[in-house]
């Protein structure tokens, strides 16, 4: 079966959000990326490949390379393009562990991200309304496949924020040592912009500053990452559970 151009057309026009709203589609591809959303049950649109028998069971389209090319966003496409419904969008649970996120813009940071909640086992993850589209297909690539195992809610924050009964804290370079805070089992953690870090509406209604100390000798450098420092505040409120 050869692409239809409206269907080329179709996946094409999924590099854009409206139209992944639109449609109710994203993309996904290589191998073991695609594989973690069929494992996990996500719905298929379309399931395009090489090579129909990396896909026994499933309902595979087979095309050529060339017509490979034509859909992957790849430099070198790897087999298969998947496009998947979006799911819908679950309840935010106000009690357990929870990473905020204000206006992330950057799809490697927010892909970043969301591994390293899988990773640390946060289940949840709530985002501000701007903050980029985790179906972009540059999030969807570089989460491998964390995507699935990470419920994600887009919302108002100040909303969440004022309704959670938990402790707030956020990362400031005025805040407390990380290092000597005694950090609580259940907190919600917001993590700011990559160049102007949380809104001032947000700040003025979090709790607790944290900060993490530079320990060079000149002390010059600016900031962290927004995904690395993430990593760090995510590593010291895990320290001491059972893993």
């Amino acid at each position: 079966m050869s692409l239809s151009k409206n269907t080329l057309k179709l996946i094409t026009s999924l590099s854009q959000k409206k139209y992944r709203q639109k449609h109710n589609l994203f993309i996904a591809e290589g191998i073991k990326v695609v594989n973690e959303f069929l494992k996990a049950s996500f719905q298929v649109k379309y399931l395009f490949t090489t090579d129909v028998s990396l896909f026994e069971g499933e309902e595979s389209i087979e095309i050529s390379e060339q017509e490979l090319k034509k859909i992957s966003k790849l430099k070198s496409p790897n087999k298969v393009v998947g496009v998947f419904e979006i799911p819908k969008e679950k309840e935010i649970n106000l009690e357990n562990f929870t990473l905020v996120l204000d206006d992330i813009n950057d799809p490697g940071n927010l892909g970043t991200i969301i591994r390293l909640c899988d990773w640390f086992g946060i289940t949840q993850l709530v985002c501000s309304q701007n903050t980029v589209d985790c179906f972009n297909f540059k999030v969807v690539q570089a989460t491998m496949g964390s995507l699935t195992r990470v419920k994600i809610i887009y919302t108002d924050i100040l909303t969440f924020l004022s309704e959670t009964s938990l402790p707030t804290y956020t990362a400031d370079m005025e805040g407390e040592n990380v290092y000597h805070t005694s950090l609580p089992e259940n907190a919600v953690l917001v993590m700011g912009n990559e160049a102007n870090g949380i809104s001032k509406e947000v700040n003025e209604i979090i709790q607790k500053k944290i900060t993490i100390p530079r320990f060079g000798i000149i002390k010059q450098t600016e900031s962290l990452n927004v995904a690395t420092a993430t990593a760090i505040l995510l590593s010291e409120f895990k320290r001491g559970l059972d893993s």
